[in-house]
Order: structure tokens, then sequence, then C-alpha cells
């Protein structure tokens, strides 16, 4: 008997705790908590759908809790969408949480057309009601109404100004023949399958101030998303196409960034790029198959690889910075510079003439990670000539099959800041840096930020220190 009182004694306890868990709290004095007091959604696109984001709703008490509801504050008119533990809004009644536990709230939107050219800012609430009480979850976003174009096909000359962004989706072409121009401050984001093909003609007139920069990037601009690398596929060049010059612009976070194919025709240019940055590329930042281009104050920077001139062409690089660091993203292992006259096709060699000039230029990249930072190859007995002048290089040995002079070997060129996240690398040259006043003079007035060069001994890279 005594034995029989003694296990009642024990199991009490844990009987009476069991049932104060199960039993509801009604108190105005149960505490509620949340894992977030406030949502914001970075730059969205009208009428496109955002990612979706949550928060957490605690039960911080030792008793389950019912909620009355979670709602949104503008009801069936917000653009604010919303589920409670896998019941959609925009109202959610009688949710209970069990003791010490909790439920997931999730949210996206899908922001409305206005008539605004500017960004927008849209808002609303989560309201939570428990036991006469009140919590309240702030919801932001900021819109951006923008044109349209999916599966482009140009085949008329075409101008495209900067009222509102541009976003792509599938791919876009420029028929052979027509031209299409880009007015400076013209931004244009690419979905994941909107390559940018070009048969014909591209002008872009951009300017030296950020606002009047052209911009090619992808049409993701949330965190992380907005920095990561082959979130689209590029611009091709095709054989077909000719005469095209890019001023002030910037291309970001491609795949490829820019792909070169074929020779222009005779008395035409291939491609002209001036005070250009190609950044942040997955694969090839410039990929040029047998072709040409001229490059004024270019950056092109933390590209899985940045330059590769294959199969020959005709080259000329005037007041350039090309530089890779391991970032986030991606690790650098691979030349910043690949030069050959010859490509492999079906397992044959077949190689073309070669010539390329480099002058008052950067090679660089981060300590230990290439050994050689240009490295030429010679497969053919085609014509062959590539000239390094006045400029800074990372390599053990001078590359073979090139001539130079006047180029600083194994020199850091300190730059401003080669560390942290993607969008704060700055490749401008400290004071200290060895890269100042050693160029040779060239007709070139202005670095890549549209300042003025030294009159006399200009600096290396794309930037002048002012």
């Amino acid at each position: 008997m005594f034995r029989s009182y003694g296990l009642l004694i024990l199991l009490l306890p844990v009987f009476f705790t069991a049932c104060s868990k199960d039993q509801l709290l009604t108190s105005s004095a149960a505490r509620l908590g949340t894992s977030s007091d406030s949502l914001y959604f970075d730059t969205l696109f009208s009428q496109a759908l955002s990612i979706t984001q949550s928060f957490r709703i605690y039960n911080q008490n030792d008793q389950k809790i019912k909620i009355s509801s979670v709602r949104l504050a503008s009801g069936n008119n917000s653009v604010f969408r919303i589920n409670v533990n896998g019941e959609a809004g925009p109202l959610v009644n009688d949710i209970e949480i069990a003791a010490n536990d909790s439920i997931h709230v999730f949210i996206n939107i899908q922001v409305p057309a206005t008539n605004s050219s500017q960004p927008f800012i849209v808002e609303d609430s989560i309201l939570i009601q428990w036991n006469n009480n009140s919590r309240k979850v702030k919801l932001s976003a900021w819109g951006q109404n923008a044109r349209y174009i999916k599966n482009g096909q140009l085949t008329t000359n075409t101008i495209w100004d900067n009222e509102l962004p541009y976003v792509l989706l599938g791919e876009f072409h420029v028929n052979q023949n027509a031209t299409l121009q880009i007015k400076k401050g013209t931004r244009v984001y690419c979905h994941a399958d909107a390559a940018v093909i070009i048969d014909g003609s591209l002008n872009i007139n951009g300017d030296s101030a950020y606002k009047d920069r052209v911009i090619f990037t992808g049409d993701r601009l949330d965190a992380p998303y907005k920095d990561f690398p082959a979130s689209w596929p590029g611009i091709f060049f095709s054989n077909k196409s000719k005469d095209n010059s890019l001023a002030y612009t910037t291309i970001k976070n491609a795949y490829q960034g820019i792909i070169l194919e074929g020779l222009p025709p005779a008395n035409h240019q291939k491609l002209l790029l001036q005070q250009c940055i190609i950044d942040n590329i997955w694969e090839t930042g410039l990929l040029a198959i047998n072709s040409a281009a001229e490059l004024n104050n270019c950056l092109i920077s933390n590209c899985g690889k940045n330059v590769q001139l294959v199969y020959g062409g005709n080259y000329r690089f005037v007041h350039c910075t090309i530089a890779s660091y391991g970032t986030l993203y991606a690790s650098h292992k691979d030349p910043v510079l690949l030069l050959t006259d010859g490509i492999t096709v079906n397992d044959i060699l077949q190689t073309a003439p070669l010539e390329a000039s480099f002058i008052n230029s950067i090679f660089w990249g981060n300590s230990g990670s290439v050994e050689n930072e240009v490295v030429c190859l010679r497969q053919g007995s085609t014509p062959f000539s590539v000239v390094f002048s006045d400029g800074l290089w990372r390599v053990k040995n001078e590359p073979a099959n090139t001539s130079s002079m006047n180029m600083l070997n194994d020199t850091d060129p300190a730059f401003e800041n080669v560390t942290g996240a993607v969008s704060s690398y700055n490749f401008r040259l400290q004071t200290a840096s060895p890269a100042l006043e050693r160029g040779q003079y060239t007709s070139l007035p202005l670095d890549l930020d549209g300042k003025p060069r030294n009159i006399g001994i200009p600096d290396l890279g794309a930037f002048e220190k002012q």
C-alpha cells in the first residue's frame, strides 16, 4: 500500500504539468514575441512577384496560447500577401501555438504599376492580436516601374532612353543591319534566360556620373542575389555584327560578360569600349574569338577568366586595369589575360594571325593564386605580334612569345580596396601606389571616372589619381 501511494505522489507533478501545458492561456499578461519587427523588400519591378520572406511568432509561455488573428492592416487592398502556418491571408483567425513553440508567417508582394518613372515605396503592416494584446510587424518595399521585353527582335534602328528601365525576358536579338542606340542613364535588367545577341550594331552613349552610366545586370535586385555572378547569360556579338561602340557602360553579374566572334569588314570596327566596366562575371569577362576590339580606360575585374583572346585577331588596350581577387562567390584560379593564335575544333587545331598591344595597363591578381597572370601561347606559324609597354603585371617570368618594355614586375599596384563584399572593391590607386606617373603619354585625356589624365606622365591603369 505504501509503495502505491509513493508512486502516485511521484506521478502527480508530471500529470499537473502536462495539464497545465494543454490548458489555454487567456491572461492579458501572456507574452508573444516575433523574430523581426519589420521586413524590407529591395527594389522590385512592378508586376513581378517578389521572393518570399518570413518571420516567426513565438509563444514565450509555459501554456499554449491562441492568437485571435494575424492580418494585413490594409486587408484585401494590400499588395502584400501572407501565409500563416499554411493558411493564406489576408486574415487568419484562431491560431494555436503550443507552449514555448512558434509558427511561421510568410510574406511576398507583387508591386502594382504606377505612373512614376522614379522608384516608389509601398508600405503595410501585419497586425497580431491575442488576449486583448496586439503587436505590429511593419512591411515596406521599393517599387520600380519598367518596360518589359519578352523574346525581343529588333529589325529596325531603335533608341532606348532612360525614362524607365528595361527588363529583358528571354533572348533579345538585334538583327543584322539594325542598330540599337542606348542613351545615358539607361538601366537594362536581364532575366536568367535573357542573352543579348547582336547581329547588327549596339551603340551605347553613357556618361561619367554614376546616374548617367548605362548598366546591364541581372533582374534580381534583392540581397544576396543582386551580387550573384551568372545571374544572366551576357552579351554576344556574332560574326555578322559590326560598328559596335560602348561608352561609360557597366556589364556585371553575367555568366559571360562580352563574347566577340569574327573580324569586321574592311573599314569597319568590331567593338570599341571606352570607360567601361566588366565586373563579377562567372566565366569570362571578355572572350574574343578571331575578332577585333579597342579598349580605352576600361576595368575588367573579378571574373573567372578576365580576358581571353583566342584564335588570333586584332586588339589594342590602353589604360586598362585587368585584375581579379577571390570573392565570396568565386576563387581566382586562372590568369587574368590569355592570348593565343589557336583554337581546337573537333580535335583539330586551327590558327590565325594575332596582333595585340597593351599600353599603360595593369594585370594583377591576389597573391598565391596564379603564378603568371599573363599567358601567351603561339601554336601556329601565322603572323604573331604581342607587345606590352609601360605597364605593371604579376608574372614570374616575362611571358613567352611577347615583347615588353618598361613593365613593373611583381609589384603590388596598391589598389584602394580589394577585400570585403563584392560591391566594395575599389581598383583606384592609393597615394603610395608604384603605378602613379609610370605611363607613357597617350591621346586619351580622361580616365574611367571621366576625370583628366596627367598631361605629362599619366598613371597606369584605368584610374588617374586625382
